[in-house]
């Protein structure tokens, strides 16, 4: 089992860029972890469909086609820090690669949606694409210390 996550753009701000490149290291402890960051695109002059198109068409290039895609939706579900874990074992156990894919501003194109039999709603509320990663990356470390039955989950 791999663990991808593939989002557009870098993260700008230096202290959420640290926060996200440390909760990283600490899943990929637990998880195989893979991160691909796409190029934004830049939204002069063209619509929202056009530039969500764009990035999904980069975000593609770096999810294996025969992994479980799993879209950071606003409109996904949401599983409790325990359900997530679980999925997460479950999932190593059948041995798939997990490609978790975070959208640029505009969120992410129909064709990825389409693809990705998994919605997750990491909050209830629309997050900035920087810190839809640095949660995301804080629930895979969390997760496997709940695996593992280590105290940071508390």
């Amino acid at each position: 089992m791999k663990v991808i996550v593939a989002a557009v753009g870098k993260p700008r701000n230096k202290a959420i860029s640290a926060a996200i490149e440390e909760y990283e290291a600490r899943a990929a402890r637990y998880w195989p972890l893979e991160v691909h960051e796409v190029r934004e695109e830049p939204a002069k002059s063209v619509s929202a469909d056009l530039v969500r198109e764009r990035e999904g068409v980069r975000l593609s290039k770096v999810v294996p086609l025969d992994a479980h895609v799993v879209a950071c939706d606003p409109g996904g579900i949401g599983q409790s820090s325990e359900q997530f874990s679980s999925w997460m074992q479950d999932t190593r156990e059948r041995g798939r690669t997990i490609a978790f894919v975070i959208g640029g501003a505009y969120g992410l194109s129909d064709g990825i949606l389409q693809r990705a039999p998994t919605r997750l709603s990491l909050a209830p509320w629309t997050l900035p694409h920087e810190l839809a990663r640095l949660v995301l990356a804080e629930q895979l470390y969390r997760a496997g210390t709940i695996v593992r039955r280590e105290p940071y989950h508390k």
